[in-house]
């Protein structure tokens, strides 16, 4: 074997062109349709088994290169169908935020007295950060600095 080119990253070696990084040495490929081969056989093909992103651009790392490899890469994985249809949004569909509606009565009176202090009345309050009504038990007669302080 004669080494007949070897300049910076890339060394020729019996007619084949390498890719020099750091520890490694792989094929550099020149050309679409091998390129398509590499990303079918790193991802598409049943050894590979259609695995994550990353785990694909690991294994194209360890056999070849080209220019702009992950870019490619990463546009094989996102045009493939089956990764489409297994990301999919599952949940309920967000639609129009819609307000709460104000409570028709502000207080409930004369109702049976009731709790450790004799509560005859309930104040309805309308939530609007958890969407839900609150009721306090009040007295009947309390004035609006007692109820203040109660909320």
């Amino acid at each position: 074997m004669e080494k007949a080119y070897d300049e910076g990253r890339f060394h020729l070696l019996d007619g084949i062109l390498y890719h020099r990084a750091k520890h490694t040495c792989v094929m550099a490929l020149k050309g679409r349709a091998l390129i398509n081969t590499i990303l079918h056989e790193c991802y598409d093909s049943v050894s590979a088994g259609h695995l994550s992103e990353d785990r694909t651009l690991e294994r194209v790392k360890t056999c070849s290169w080209w220019p702009n490899w992950k870019k490619d890469v990463a546009e094989y994985f996102q045009a493939c169908d089956r990764f489409q249809n297994s990301n999919r949004a599952t949940g309920k569909k967000f639609g129009m935020m819609i307000q709460i509606q104000k409570p028709k009565f502000l207080w409930v009176t004369a109702l049976p007295p009731g709790g450790d202090r004799s509560y005859n009345a309930c104040l309805v309050v309308a939530d609007r950060y958890i969407k839900a009504p609150m009721f306090l038990p009040i007295h009947k007669d309390d004035t609006a600095t007692e109820t203040s302080i109660m909320i």
